[in-house]
């Protein structure tokens, strides 16, 4: 049985969080983030840090495990819904905030830290700032699926390369809504998203 703060290491190392990220998020020092992983690699036996991202698992609390059903998806079937999200790499999270909600007038939704989203009519504008060394021009794309791990699964039966198992990134405890996420690239490794919102 994993603990509250094993889910929650586990699911930003399977965002692609490295432990300091993940450590400093949760304000917590790196040994202990290595701790909590080594507890889950321990838990699941699987083999490291790279396995444990693949992990397809979640919590039994989770909304996911109230589903009585899994849907089945055949290889025909794999239907990615309308876009979701998409995300943008600021340099300045205050300037870009002001150009998108002062400049462009959109419905500024909230502001976390180095993290501002937007309403586009429906789709949300993700932007996060990041280091100069890290800034490059591009969006990435979120597809929004009723099933992200039915998806997920089909995806790498095609052979496309996937960057870690589905997880939660956020709860909504006003609406009892989970966001969950797992990422993909295309051909030329730009960066892709499956994102799945499941309620009650």
């Amino acid at each position: 049985m994993r603990t509250p703060a094993e889910w929650e290491v586990l699911d930003w190392l399977r965002h692609g969080l490295t432990r300091r990220e993940i450590a400093r998020r949760r304000r917590t020092s790196i040994d202990a983030v290595k701790y909590h992983i080594a507890n889950t690699t321990a838990k699941l036996g699987v083999g490291g840090s790279t396995a444990l991202r693949q992990w397809p698992g979640y919590p039994a609390t989770s909304l996911l495990a109230a589903r009585k059903e899994r849907s089945s998806m055949s290889a025909t079937a794999l239907q990615l819904g309308p876009i979701g999200q998409v995300a943008l790499h600021a340099r300045d999270v205050e300037r870009t905030e002001r150009f998108y909600r002062d400049t462009l007038g959109l419905p500024h939704i909230f502001t976390f830290g180095e993290l501002a989203f937007f309403d586009m009519g429906g789709v949300r504008l993700y932007v996060q700032a990041v280091a100069d060394d890290k800034w490059r021009p591009g969006s990435l794309i979120y597809f929004l699926v009723d099933d992200i791990h039915a998806a997920f699964e089909e995806l790498k039966a095609r052979g496309v390369t996937v960057r870690g198992a589905p997880h939660v990134i956020y709860t909504d405890e006003g609406t009892g809504t989970e966001e969950w996420m797992a990422f993909f690239e295309d051909p030329d490794g730009n960066a892709l998203a499956l994102m799945s919102r499941v309620r009650t």
